[in-house]
């Protein structure tokens, strides 16, 4: 019985070890090529280097169907597959202004903005606008009514990848202004605290004629919602470079430019929705990056 054992146990052991050692001639099992000559069968053994890797890999890409083949020397090359570019005119609305009127009684206006793409990374950029304006100071009330345009340039430092046409932006404007001012009421600044706060005076004094022209940093962003409808915000900081006063009064607010701090200084926002109107196409030229090889010793 124990000689029995031992032999069923070396029976055992001897079949496992055939059996992983079948298991891992599998995958080098010859490859049978046929010869239409004679129609004999020749065992080919397997070679390091297969077809796959000799030839360029491509990424496949609908766009890039019609582009022309590539060199047939290029070997161990990976070709990435162009994308599409679309240029074209962007034309949309400021929602901030045209919802402001809504609930400040104040306040009535329109901004109008756009922007066309004329390189990869740059749009040339635009907004239009008119602004009615009632501000009520502690000091004073006035009205301010005008115009103004801004032109400027647009750069997108953000790399989209696929499809995607979403912006993040730095620009430059020149804005320019017409506008008047109503003084309505003022109260005269009174030093001495004895006879108490002094009155609030009619007026009704208007300087008409009045222009204002100013530098604009922008930082901003769109992205896109829909199918060409864009959606935005930017931040601007302002500087006066011209600014016409009328005698003995100050623009404390001028249209496009907002609110002036410190004589010279501004800032202001916009929240706007877009909408692209595509005019021509152009296709990023593909690129071959080369693949890594290591040399053998």
């Amino acid at each position: 019985m124990k000689h029995t054992l031992k032999s069923i146990f070396s029976i055992c052991l001897v079949f496992a070890f055939l059996l992983a050692h079948a298991q891992e001639t599998t995958g080098k099992k010859p490859i049978p090529v046929v010869k239409k000559e004679t129609n004999s069968v020749i065992e080919k053994e397997p070679t390091s280097k297969t077809k796959a890797e000799k030839e360029p890999t491509v990424v496949p890409d609908n766009s890039f169907a019609n582009a022309q083949a590539l060199p047939q020397d290029i070997k161990n090359d990976t070709v990435v597959a162009p994308k599409t570019n679309r240029y074209g005119l962007r034309l949309g609305v400021d929602l901030y202004k045209l919802t402001r009127g809504l609930y400040d009684k104040d306040y009535k206006g329109i901004e109008l903005v756009g922007d066309y793409r004329f390189t990869k990374k740059y749009f040339l950029a635009a907004e239009l606008g008119t602004e009615d304006k009632t501000t009520d100071d502690s000091r004073l009330n006035f009205t301010t009514k005008g115009s103004y345009l801004k032109v400027g340039f647009d750069y997108n430092g953000y790399e989209n990848w696929l499809d995607m046409e979403n912006i993040i932006s730095i620009g430059l404007r020149y804005g320019f202004s017409t506008f008047s001012q109503e003084l309505n009421t003022f109260r005269i600044y009174n030093t001495s605290q004895y006879f108490g706060e002094s009155t609030i005076n009619n007026s009704g004094d208007k300087f008409s004629g009045l222009t204002a022209s100013w530098i604009e940093v922008v930082a901003g962003l769109k992205a896109k919602v829909f199918n060409n409808v864009f959606v935005g915000f930017s931040l601007r900081l302002n500087t006066l470079v011209s600014n016409k006063k009328p005698n003995n009064f100050d623009n404390l607010y001028i249209p496009g430019f907002n609110r002036t701090y410190n004589g010279n200084f501004g800032v202001g926002f916009n929240y706007t929705v877009t909408y692209f109107v595509p005019l021509y196409k152009k296709k990023v030229v593909p690129t071959i990056q080369k693949k890594a090889t290591s040399s053998k010793k």
